[in-house]
């Protein structure tokens, strides 16, 4: 038992037993159970009970009889020939569980009006900057992505891959002239990130300008005064967001006041009209593409005073870390606006793409953005428009993403205003 083998038995002296006492005598032995009077199973594997020894031995249960089939004839279920016993009956299987109950079928109580519930858990209240006050969740906005297409004009705005949300804005709409022909309006804004509530500045300046475009061009008011008038009311909207409260800077009370950039097209059956403030762009793209294509706008921004100072050629000037900084943008802390507007007579079809640099950012040259515009945009202007952003979140998607495809000229009368 310790592990040593045992030694071999040597040739010993016989052992002297001590007699068994005599069965007549008063001393009644206790009877002798031999092996063959106990139950067991052999090493081969028969069916009999087996022993167990951590209770008392019960009677031998005599063995049923079960009579041989006639030759031929199947055995019949439960019982087993040449006189073994029943088969052991198997327990009833268990009644199946219940699955876990669908959180998402849950009856929560109806919120009070006027009150968001967070889409994830569906019982704490949303607050007013989006996320969940019971599960911290942040709660998919609206202007995360956004298209708008009418007959002659589409437009898609994306958040992108970076940035928690989209600071970008846009407006398009259409009207007629006071001769009937059409006009189609395009709106983009870029909120100014550095600035507070950049995205509450660019959706009220993309509203406001269109809103002074198609309430001027029905009147009779040339496009590019129209398109100088929008930008001074846009400016006018963006101001207006400035708490109006001295800060701790007294004697700047407007420092980080919302701001954003502006860019804008109009385009009839004969004109193409654009404005801008800041850094979002226009270009121009002919449908027959053995033409050159163009950009319509000069940034207001760092690297462009460069260039245009002769200080340093646009490769260089756009490779330093400062290229992008604005020196132009609608804002109460904005120096005074000057508008940009111009006008263009183009010759031939094509489509006018606004957008803001989340896009040419990566298709910077005019060249680089008509080899990405689709060769039917003019006809499928949406389709257009995503595939830009799509190019752009396929580049990386560092910034907000938004463009408008606008096709020249202007479709013929009965696109209807929006």
């Amino acid at each position: 038992m310790n592990g040593t083998e045992p030694a071999a038995p040597s040739a010993a002296a016989p052992v002297d037993w001590p007699v068994a006492p005599d069965p007549a005598s008063s001393d009644t032995p206790a009877p002798v159970v031999l092996p063959t009077d106990i139950e067991g199973r052999e090493s081969g594997g028969s069916d009999s009970p087996g022993v167990r020894f951590d209770r008392p031995a019960q009677p031998p249960v005599p063995p049923q009889h079960v009579p041989e089939p006639p030759p031929g004839q199947p055995v019949a279920q439960g019982h087993r020939q040449s006189g073994e016993p029943d088969a052991y009956p198997l327990a009833a299987p268990l009644p199946p569980e219940e699955p876990p109950a669908d959180p998402r079928a849950a009856a929560f109580p109806t919120p009070a009006a006027g009150t968001k519930v967070c889409v994830a858990c569906r019982a704490g209240h949303v607050d007013r900057d989006g996320y969940c006050e019971n599960c911290g969740h942040a709660q998919p906005r609206e202007r995360d992505h956004m298209e708008q297409e009418l007959s002659c004009v589409a437009a898609v705005s994306d958040r992108g891959l970076r940035h928690h949300r989209n600071e970008d804005a846009f407006a398009v709409s259409s009207t007629a002239l006071p001769d009937g022909s059409p006009a189609v309006v395009a709106i983009v804004c870029d909120g100014v990130s550095s600035a507070t509530r950049p995205d509450e500045a660019s959706l009220a300046a993309s509203r406001s300008a269109a809103e002074s475009l198609l309430t001027a061009l029905p009147r009779g008011t040339h496009p590019q005064q129209a398109m100088h008038d929008a930008i001074l009311a846009a400016a006018g909207a963006v101001n207006a967001l400035a708490d109006p409260t001295t800060s701790a800077t007294e004697h700047q009370p407007h420092v980080n006041a919302p701001a954003c950039t502006l860019v804008g097209a109009v385009v009839t059956p004969s004109l193409l009209v654009v404005g801008w403030v800041g850094d979002s762009r226009v270009y121009w793209v002919p449908v027959d593409r053995s033409s050159p294509p163009a950009r319509l706008t000069e940034d207001d921004s760092w690297a462009a005073q460069m260039v245009a100072a002769g200080l340093m050629n646009e490769a260089e000037a756009y490779a330093d870390d400062r290229a992008h900084a604005i020196t132009g943008w609608l804002g109460a802390d904005a120096y005074e606006i000057e508008p940009h507007t111009a006008s263009f007579k183009p010759d031939r079809p094509g489509v006018v793409v606004v957008c803001t640099d989340g896009l040419w950012n990566y298709a910077e040259s005019a060249g680089e953005m008509a080899e990405v515009v689709p060769y039917d945009a003019a006809a499928r202007p949406l389709h257009g428009a995503q595939v830009l952003v799509g190019h752009a979140l396929d580049g990386g998607g560092h910034d907000n993403v938004t463009v408008a495809v606008v096709p020249f000229p202007a479709p013929s009368p009965g696109a209807g205003s929006a």
